[in-house]
């Protein structure tokens, strides 16, 4: 379908989403948000794409809130209540983004701040070109990091290194975002597309289901005591061992060829 401000293009088995504003360097609108929402749950149900490519239109990746949807009240000397922005928005996009139950691949095409940073650590793989650019941002509005960044953030880089960047929040650029933890590669710029269509195309080729329910294990197990953990294991992996792609995942094994994953 057609959206204002979102591309969305499905090439076999992998879907490319475009966000497309550019001109504000791609910064989550009021508009963006809710489009971006929308086609990832139509992604998510469509049985045909099994990799998801995210991505941003232009010199930016995103660039955090669009705070001009909030300069009328700011102007007027009001203090907005954000977390009603927030539970209508981000509270909503970001679990569904990471929570997607196909793999999700951010080509991190520039500039990376404040929620952006957020909806990128929300993808599975993150391949940053060398032009990529992050910064948390949110201190320097006075604001704490939001948008899942408190959860996401020290998950992905350790507790010192995600103060260090959420309480100076200084422009981190591709390489050292690369040491850190925050990207999984970096290429260069004129690469960026083919290497990042190249991982989802890997990625679709395999069993989509087990792919899944392995993101949805290490969400719940990152709450549970190992005890607990190893139970759902054994609890999920009835679901994994259900699947087509189980069986022919074993039989390829048995038999000694490549196996032909379905996605079912």
């Amino acid at each position: 379908m057609a959206y204002e401000q979102l591309i969305v293009e499905v090439d076999g088995s992998v879907a490319t989403v475009r966000l497309n504003n550019p001109s504000r360097l791609n910064a989550l609108s009021p508009t963006m948000t809710p489009e971006l929402m929308q086609a990832l749950e139509q992604l998510a149900g469509a049985s045909a794409v099994r990799a998801i490519v995210l991505t941003g239109d232009g010199r930016g990746f995103s660039a955090g809130a669009d705070l001009s949807a909030l300069q009328e009240p700011y102007m007027r000397g009001e203090r907005p209540q954000l977390s009603l922005f927030l539970k209508e928005g981000y509270n909503k996009l970001i679990p569904l983004l990471a929570e997607t139950p196909k793999p999700v691949v951010a080509a991190i095409n520039g500039v990376v701040a404040g929620a952006g940073v957020s909806l990128a650590l929300a993808c599975d793989f993150r391949v940053a070109s060398q032009e990529a650019s992050f910064s948390m941002a949110f201190v320097r509005i006075g604001l704490i990091p939001d948008a899942g960044s408190c959860h996401l953030l020290p998950r992905t880089v350790g507790m010192a290194r995600a103060l260090e960047l959420a309480l100076l929040s200084e422009k981190v650029d591709a390489a050292r975002a690369l040491e850190l933890g925050l990207v999984n590669r970096v290429v260069p710029a004129d690469r960026l597309m083919e290497e990042a269509h190249a991982l989802a195309g890997k990625l679709a080729e395999l069993p989509t289901a087990a792919i899944g329910l392995t993101k949805r294990m290490f969400n719940e197990a990152s709450r549970l005591s190992l005890a607990e953990t190893m139970n759902r294991e054994a609890e999920v992996q009835d679901q994994a061992a259900a699947t087509d792609d189980h069986i022919e995942g074993v039989m390829a094994f048995l038999q000694k060829r490549a196996p032909s994953f379905t996605g079912r």
